[in-house]
């Protein structure tokens, strides 16, 4: 591809560098694109434009050597236009010169002239602008005409620059930003030692916030690659399918699961990736579901669009995709953000057998590393000092044991008496019998299996005996051989059927 930049181009590209100036405006029909010194016509129509002032002056100066007048003026007004106007002590002497200055009006103590020369002038300073623009468009359309016999060359060179802009600015990327070539293989495996987030590691450089704390990621979605890793994960960290995810607000959580979406499309586009070592198994789809937003035009609540992601994720991921999650079910209420977080975890363990990193504050999900095979714990780092809270950014094995949320509210500014009283009411939620019957409730939570929810013995179940004839009628059915009129008439049969089940 890179040999369609030898191509003679004609001399096309001199041509269009000869005409067009440095700085070009927005829009062809503003002019001004046209090299100046390009056309001799083109430049004259410009100084008569520009330059009508310097024109007159001249003039003005020729018509004054001329007739030995020295106050000669060349005015203008909205009647005559241009003229020459003298004193009428020397009215004479143009007088005198009929073949060239015209009378044209006679004032109390002057007189005005006109040359034929300077009507000339006048014409051409009014039409200077207008025939500028013209010219400029001529030559524009003539370039047109140039361009478009030349498109397919044209095409193929952009093309060919294109691919060669994108690969130098990647090379330098990875040269400046310390980035390593990643292998791209057909395992499960997604395998980042000392990775970074490309953007979040220069805005924290620039900020003098000091150095990008870099993390491992290990997932392995099939039991052979996570059996011998290679490169191998830091001692007590699991390959796993699925990473779940805590640590308070603040600590880096979103960040961690952005940088490993990034690494895989960057190792999959045939760049060099911000880490100390990679290998990436190929992602079939990227799946992300992080932040809160709304969609108030379709009537959706933030909670619904999360909904309507998550719902997208769970029936379209395959065992060849990466998932991120960031905390699933936070925009209700508690029992049902952890039952649907808790469902969507088990969903994608059983069903989609993908690899996924789903970073959350319900604690009660790090129990599932307990029950599923392919689900491990890994928390961000913090450390308390002085009652104060320091974020350390690394990913480490295990689970976080508190949320810090009163901590990170503090951080925020929440007035001081705010703050104590959150500590009063949290004291009092952790130590009351309700909540030690969560905790009972959720570790006596038996293993959901979603493959075995969806069965077709378990679904006849629970169907009441009483409706086995609308089913049976209903399986009888068959659309696509059915007219409109027919399918009508066969699903008023249905309610009228529904009708009498109702009222047995």
């Amino acid at each position: 591809d890179l040999a369609a930049l030898e191509e003679d181009d004609g001399g096309l590209g001199a041509a269009l560098a000869a005409a067009l100036a440095d700085d070009l405006p927005l829009m062809a029909r503003d002019g001004g694109f046209i090299r100046a010194g390009f056309s001799a016509a083109l430049d004259e129509q410009r100084a008569l434009r520009d330059e009508s002032r310097k024109v007159i002056a001249a003039l003005q100066a020729k018509y004054a050597d001329m007739t030995g007048v020295k106050s000669l003026k060349v005015k203008h007004n909205n009647v005559l236009g241009y003229f020459i106007e003298v004193t009428e002590n020397n009215a004479a002497k143009l007088q005198e010169m009929k073949e060239t200055f015209i009378h044209r009006q006679t004032m109390a103590s002057a007189m005005r002239f006109s040359t034929v020369e300077l009507s000339d002038l006048e014409a051409k300073i009014n039409a200077a602008a207008a025939r500028a623009l013209a010219l400029e468009q001529e030559f524009f359309a003539s370039m047109v005409e140039q361009v478009t016999r030349a498109a397919a060359m044209i095409s193929a060179k952009a093309g060919a620059l294109a691919r060669l802009d994108v690969s130098a600015a990647l090379a330098e990327l990875a040269l400046r930003r310390r980035w390593r070539r990643p292998v791209v293989d057909d395992s499960s495996a997604f395998f980042v030692r000392g990775g970074r987030h490309p953007v979040v590691e220069q805005a924290v450089e620039r900020a003098g916030d000091g150095p990008f704390v870099p993390n491992d990621c290990f997932l392995a979605a099939s039991a052979g690659d996570a059996k011998d890793p290679d490169p191998a994960p830091p001692e007590g960290m699991e390959p796993k399918a699925i990473w779940l995810v805590t640590g308070p607000n603040m600590s880096g959580k979103s960040t961690y699961l952005r940088q490993n979406a990034l690494i895989a499309i960057l190792a999959q586009a045939g760049s060099f990736a911000p880490a100390e070592e990679a290998r990436i198994g190929v992602v079939d789809k990227l799946f992300s579901r992080v932040g809160a937003s709304d969609d108030l035009a379709r009537g959706r609540s933030t909670f619904m669009v999360e909904m309507v992601e998550t719902a997208a994720i769970l029936n379209q991921a395959t065992e060849r995709s990466l998932v991120i999650l960031d905390e699933i079910g936070r925009g209700t209420a508690t029992f049902d953000g952890l039952a649907i977080a808790w469902a969507a975890v088990e969903h994608l363990h059983e069903v989609n057998r993908c690899r996924a990193l789903f970073a959350t504050h319900y604690h009660e999900l790090t129990s599932l590393a307990k029950r599923l095979d392919s689900v491990a714990n890994v928390t961000v780092r913090v450390r308390e000092w002085k009652h104060e809270i320091i974020f350390l950014h690394e990913v480490a094995p295990g689970a976080a044991d508190r949320s810090y949320g009163i901590q990170v509210a503090r951080l925020a500014g929440l007035p001081p008496a705010a703050v104590a009283r959150a500590k009063e009411v949290l004291e009092m939620l952790e130590d009351s019998q309700e909540q030690n019957k969560r905790r009972q409730m959720i570790d006596d939570l038996p293993l959901f299996s979603a493959a075995a929810a969806a069965s077709p013995a378990a679904a006849k179940e629970e169907i009441p005996a009483g409706l086995k004839e609308l089913e049976e009628a209903l399986r009888a059915i068959q659309p696509d051989e059915m007219t409109p009129r027919e399918a009508l008439e066969a699903l008023y049969a249905l309610k009228e059927k529904l009708g009498k089940q109702k009222q047995n």
